[in-house]
């Protein structure tokens, strides 16, 4: 392959003007088109890549029409949710290697075309869940690795995020969250918080998720929020949104383990991914920083809890030094202001290294599939009334003997 990856971005909204703002600043990668049905954004992008690399990009209405570009190895999507699968489908079957931002399915039957295709083509696909490359995230599955937690039995996650503002602007900003909140009732954004437990508890690598339930309350967070001062749109006022405003979702493990996630977006709250781990000799909670292990702190005693919450509160940085992984001992600080506080540059360092290096890539074609079926599997368990659904079994049996991967493996 070429010095650099030469890839095409398709999807220029926040996300993916967020996204090619990061690979412009990466030395493995080469912007060599646009794609978006808006000629405003492709305008604007054209121009922003062109000024940074002294070159325009190629640029294009249709995906489609990117996808015949022979320039290109590989193609990002980061159009809309529900274009996700099927651009993914499309670009494995043109031969470019794929990466493919997050979402929820909208049906098994999607997730199994994204398996087919992989396994009929063997083009490579990452999805590219940034949250899988934080430094809490890789710092605790490194300790669990190294049996710091003792067994784990069960882990946490949520997408908690306020996000009421962004879903009513939806017709004024163009964005694709607001027909899924006025038409779906489900777990719509698992990928945040699953994917690093996924990575942490092997999934599809000696073990796999085999069942869920899940119920969600009732939706009064956008219904209020619509007749206030702050809803940009006033055609909604008198919207009805089929989304619950909490959703709560139960998994269980071949390995016997559980998880629990949250989606948790149209109430006031502060932004959290309540990321925790649960083994016989310690806990990792995110939300506090926080690091116990059994024999380093009195976990056995009783204490109030208020002293001792602030006696060991952002105390995860003690464990950085033995346990950090090598990817954020050398992150500078122009890295930690390309998206996330780092972890998208992190996350696209990767998968273009990967890409050069002829590498598998280190979130693949059966992890997509597995972390995007929840929300389709939440959506029949919520209207059956919190009933158990079956998660399929992407792999096909082969999570028996597939090794672990974590993604700093490369």
């Amino acid at each position: 392959m070429a010095e650099k990856v030469n890839i095409g971005v398709i999807g220029l909204g926040q996300r993916g003007r967020s996204l090619l703002n990061t690979i412009l600043a990466i030395e493995d990668a080469r912007v060599g088109a646009v794609c978006d049905v808006y000629a405003d954004r492709r305008e604007e992008t054209s121009a922003k890549v062109e000024s940074k690399c002294g070159k325009k990009p190629s640029v294009y209405e249709d995906y489609r029409a990117l996808l015949d570009d022979s320039s290109l190895d590989a193609v990002l999507i980061a159009a809309g949710w529900e274009e996700h699968i099927r651009m993914a489908t499309d670009s494995m079957s043109a031969g470019k290697i794929t990466a493919m931002e997050v979402g929820g399915a909208y049906s098994i039957e999607e997730c199994w075309e994204l398996v087919r295709t992989y396994e009929r083509t063997r083009t490579p696909v990452m999805m590219m869940e940034n949250c899988c490359y934080d430094r809490f995230e890789l710092l605790a599955t490194a300790m669990a690795r190294a049996g710091k937690f003792g067994e784990i039995v069960h882990c946490h996650g949520a997408y908690s995020h306020d996000l009421r503002d962004e879903i009513m602007g939806g017709n004024v900003n163009r964005h694709y969250r607001l027909n899924n909140y006025l038409r779906r009732n489900c777990e719509n954004y698992p990928t945040h918080e699953l994917g690093p437990i996924a990575k942490l508890l092997n999934i599809n690598r000696g073990n796999r998720m085999l069942s869920l339930v899940s119920v969600a309350s009732k939706g009064a967070g956008l219904k209020e929020f619509a007749r206030s001062d702050k809803n940009p749109d006033k055609s909604l006022t008198d919207a009805e949104f089929a989304q619950g405003d909490i959703v709560e979702t139960i998994i269980k493990c071949a390995g016997g383990e559980t998880i629990s996630l949250k989606l948790d977006t149209t109430l006031p709250k502060y932004y959290s991914r309540e990321f925790t781990v649960r083994g016989t000799r310690g806990l990792a909670n995110q939300e506090l920083n926080m690091i116990l292990v059994e024999g380093e702190q009195p976990l056995h005693e009783y204490y109030e809890p208020a002293p001792f919450v602030r006696k060991y509160f952002d105390n995860a940085k003690e464990y950085e030094k033995e346990f950090l992984p090598s990817l954020w001992r050398d992150v500078t600080p122009e890295e930690r202001e390309l998206g996330h506080g780092g972890m998208d540059y992190l996350m696209f360092r990767e998968f273009f290294r990967a890409v050069k290096r002829g590498e598998e890539l280190p979130i693949d074609v059966y992890d997509a599939a597995a972390w995007m079926s929840i929300s389709a599997l939440t959506e029949s368990s919520i209207a059956r009334g919190g009933a158990p659904e079956a998660v399929p079994d992407f792999t096909n049996g082969g999570w028996v003997k597939r090794k672990p991967k974590d993604v700093t493996a490369l």
